[in-house]
């Protein structure tokens, strides 16, 4: 689903804000031009621990009444959305800090790994660790 499906599915009459968040690939990092993201994830762990991840923000944030979590596996090109994460609630509050909630809490327990292809392709591509994690730990 793209940006405007998932918003469409979270919005309900009862809420005066959607709040979303979208990552996109960018193309560069450290003077290195980035051609591509290449994800790839342990599919049956990832769902359980997103929809998890869900129900806590949704503990959390009492007044969320609709949430949109997704992710793509497979290569990310330059400008295209990796990941679209959507709340609606009553009022803004509770929404914008539950989409930063879920980001912060999708890169550091979801099992999904980032590989960053430059220009030269394979040749000097790189597993990333997001900062949530420093040597196979959670930070937060």
């Amino acid at each position: 689903p793209d940006l405007q499906e998932c918003s469409t599915f979270v919005s309900d009459p009862t809420c005066g804000a959607i709040s979303t968040f979208v990552g996109i690939t960018r193309n560069n990092f450290q003077q290195k031009k980035v051609i591509k993201l290449s994800y790839e994830g342990y599919v049956p762990m990832a769902e359980k621990e997103l929809k998890k991840l869900c129900i806590e923000a949704n503990e959390k944030y009492a007044s969320i009444v609709k949430i949109a979590a997704v992710h793509i596996l497979g290569d990310c090109p330059v400008e295209a959305a990796s990941v679209i994460l959507c709340a609606s609630s009553p009022h803004r509050r509770d929404a914008m800090h539950c989409v930063e909630y879920l980001i912060d809490e999708l890169k550091a327990r979801v099992p999904i790994w980032k590989r960053e292809v430059y220009e030269d392709g394979d040749i000097t591509s790189v597993w990333k660790e997001n900062v949530e994690w420093h040597q196979g730990k959670q930070r937060r």
